[in-house]
């Protein structure tokens, strides 16, 4: 597995199968961050989504749509979108850090919580779901 790192990213897919990205922390940037680079395009992420985003899904208990929307859309309620936008998530608001390219939080991060062992995912070509596994 990769080490998350900017010479060693995690290389990722969606969770349709349709994009691949590659994420890894930036412990140093301020606040320390998730850097996502889709193509040509960078977003940025709180880096303790990873272990929030985690957490969540636990108490959940089950499946949790994904709801991945653009920054300037709804996000689906009840959905991983939601959450990552909710004054009530741990970070008090929207987990991305860079203004108009903060949503998609529910495309990017769950397949990353895939990749690490925290989570497993459906992986139709739409309305994909998310749940935590639970660790020891």
């Amino acid at each position: 597995m990769a080490e998350g790192t900017k010479a060693d990213p995690w290389r990722l897919v969606t969770a349709p199968g349709s994009s691949e990205y590659t994420m890894y922390k930036d412990p140093e940037a301020d606040p320390p961050a998730l850097v996502c680079q889709v193509g040509s395009t960078t977003l940025k992420y709180h880096l303790q989504a990873i272990e929030d985003l985690h957490a969540w899904l636990v108490e959940q208990g089950g499946w949790v749509p994904l709801g991945a929307a653009d920054e300037n859309k709804l996000a689906p309620e009840g959905s991983v979108e939601a959450w990552g936008r909710d004054e009530a998530n741990p970070v008090g608001g929207w987990y991305g850090l860079r203004k108009g390219y903060r949503g998609r939080f529910g495309m990017y991060l769950p397949p990353l919580l895939e990749e690490l062992g925290l989570a497993e995912l459906t992986h139709d070509k739409r309305n994909n779901l998310v749940r935590a596994i639970p660790q020891p």
